[in-house]
């Protein structure tokens, strides 16, 4: 075999074009997954964790790479990044207050996606369409802007009571969902939201929330063959993961022995050979 990279994974990069074009981060290496999509590759983990915050070598990693310490104590492990309406900066409880104002109290949109079903997101101004592309979404539109975290976590909620807000990965995986009218569906949608809306705008202002008329964005992946059974890898059971790489989707990597979710071993070292 042939090593190409040696380092700690991080959550893939990815850049749309006709197809995303995908390059995996090992260490300091980029490496470009798009040579390899039908060939064989292998990833070895070395059974070294690093936390990707301190750097330190951990058991176990908390909260997608982190050492226990770390996940305890920074802001982007708290719970709120999960739920962002229990935002609790306006309480002085944030963990790091110029971490919640960086990346928090900044715009963020509401938007709809097609991840083999309709679904409901959050992202910061700065993720679209990276957002979209990490949770495998076929199609996304952004329907509304909002000055913070918070106030897009609470439309996120109200919207949630009619559509999905979480990701079938494994449909997601078996294939392509139809083609969604987005635009159609947000219109159903708006009027089942308005007092809320209302309501947000009272209480932060008429400029706290901004009705978007935006166009879809179709995304395709490079995906030879979806599989028809899914087999998850998993280094904490098996440190070699190795067969016919068919596709990516999503963080997803697709091999004919099984699919990884690379962002789930993040900080996890390992060895990529072909």
């Amino acid at each position: 075999m042939s090593l190409l990279a040696k380092g700690t994974l991080s959550k893939m990069r990815a850049s749309l074009e006709n197809t995303v074009h995908y390059r995996l981060p090992v260490g300091d290496e980029l490496v470009d997954l798009a040579p390899f999509i039908g060939q064989r590759l292998t990833l070895t983990h070395t059974g070294n964790i690093f936390c990707s915050a301190c750097g330190k070598k951990t058991k176990k990693s908390y909260s997608q790479g982190h050492c226990f310490v770390c996940m305890k104590k920074l802001a982007s492990c708290d719970m709120c990044i999960m739920k962002p309406e229990t935002c609790h900066y306006d309480q002085g409880t944030c963990r790091e207050p110029q971490w919640g104002e960086e990346n928090c109290m900044v715009d963020h949109f509401v938007y709809l996606s097609n991840t083999s079903s309709l679904k409901v997101g959050i992202t910061r101004h700065t993720q679209i369409p990276t957002r979209w592309i990490d949770q495998g979404a076929t199609q996304g539109l952004p329907i509304f802007k909002v000055k913070t975290r918070f106030i897009s976590g609470l439309i996120e909620v109200e919207l949630a009571k009619h559509i999905a807000d979480k990701t079938n990965w494994r449909t997601l995986l078996k294939g392509d969902g139809e083609p969604m009218e987005l635009e159609a569906r947000f219109a159903e949608l708006l009027p089942l939201v308005e007092d809320k809306i209302a309501e947000i705008k009272q209480q932060f202002g008429d400029d706290a929330i901004e009705i978007l008329s935006e166009a879809i964005t179709p995304i395709s992946y490079p995906v030879n063959q979806h599989p028809t059974k899914i087999t998850s890898h998993n280094f904490d059971k098996n440190p070699e993961v190795t067969g016919v790489l068919q596709g990516i989707k999503g963080q997803y990597m697709i091999f004919d022995t099984g699919v990884i979710n690379i962002r789930k071993f993040t900080s996890y070292e390992v060895e990529v050979s072909t």
